[in-house]
């Protein structure tokens, strides 16, 4: 027991996150501050833990009643411990709210100069957005650089979280929010959806990219430069930002939605018993307004988000042109 206590405040005091075993690994200077309360608050309560549990056990071993007849001094109260455990809890209490509101404070303060990154949140996908007009569906961002995300979504309420920098963000239909970070290591970081948002929400899952100012600044050149590919690589693009959490278009296995591969050119089963031929226009329409045809065995539980309005015409193009590639 003390050896473990001993290990916990070496990590409080430390806040290294080569010290850390029981948490992900730590990606800022804020998840060190997280963390460095999370074991303060763990020790504390384990030392209370003892103490009353361990209190409870001895008094009720040492004064239990032996017989009918024993005379067991009865004791009503004792201001001095009455006042001791009232007192020390509202310490401890006032000084875990100050040290959280500092580190609060910390995670809420935006940073001037940042790197600005729209984010949009979407059932069931993120996708980035940068100031030159560069689209990813994956957040990619330079190590010790303050950025700032800006996080709307145009569905139901999303909540972007990233474990390793112990922040979280709602994404919230109509409004913007925001959210900052500085990168301290590189690598490829989780992203996931902290809120339930539907069908799929356990599969709203990215990626968050590190990357040093250089290869950052490379990315980002030639993420510009993709608007050159050929419109079947470009819809690729699209198609892995905006569809994949639904649905496959390489693979015959059924997602949420039903698999693409292969359906430009047949006819489909569609929800209520017809026959539709899955040409240009089926494709444009299925995408713009997904239930104006349902597909056999998918019904409103399925339901996909309607793209009307949210994406250009050339990016309609760009991803019908793919599914038509993938015979």
């Amino acid at each position: 027991m003390l050896w473990f206590i001993k290990n916990q405040l070496a990590k409080v005091l430390i806040g290294r996150a080569e010290a850390q075993s029981f948490m992900p690994a730590q990606g800022s200077e804020i998840a060190k501050s997280v963390d460095s309360l999370y074991s303060f608050l763990l020790i504390v309560s384990l030392i209370a833990c003892v103490i009353v549990i361990g209190g409870m056990i001895y008094f009720a071993l040492k004064y239990k009643r032996k017989s009918d007849n024993d005379k067991t001094a009865y004791i009503s109260h004792d201001t001095r411990l009455e006042i001791l455990w009232s007192v020390v809890p509202l310490i401890i209490f006032l000084f875990v709210f100050a040290w959280g509101w500092i580190i609060y404070h910390d995670m809420r303060k935006m940073p001037k100069d940042a790197l600005e990154i729209q984010v949009n949140g979407q059932q069931w996908s993120w996708t980035a957005e940068y100031k030159n007009g560069v689209k990813s569906g994956e957040i990619v961002i330079p190590v010790n650089r303050d950025v700032k995300l800006i996080l709307t979504s145009t569905d139901v309420i999303h909540s972007l979280y990233i474990p390793t920098f112990r922040i979280k963000q709602d994404a919230v239909p109509g409004r913007y929010t925001a959210l900052s970070l500085k990168a301290e290591v590189m690598g490829e970081f989780h992203i996931f959806c902290a809120e339930f948002c539907g069908t799929s929400h356990s599969g709203m899952i990215t990626k968050l990219k590190v990357l040093s100012q250089a290869d950052f600044d490379k990315w980002l050149i030639e993420e510009a430069d993709s608007a050159l590919l050929p419109l079947a690589e470009r819809g690729k693009k699209l198609f892995n930002m905006k569809c994949t959490a639904c649905h496959y278009a390489d693979q015959d296995t059924v997602k949420i939605g039903p698999s693409l591969k292969g359906i430009f050119g047949h006819d489909v089963d569609t929800h209520d018993g017809k026959k539709v031929k899955a040409d240009e226009n089926y494709l444009r329409e299925s995408i713009l307004e997904p239930q104006a045809v349902v597909v056999a065995g998918f019904g409103p539980r399925s339901a996909m988000t309607p793209f009307q309005g949210q994406l250009s015409e050339k990016e309609v193009l760009a991803l019908i042109e793919y599914i038509k590639s993938n015979k």
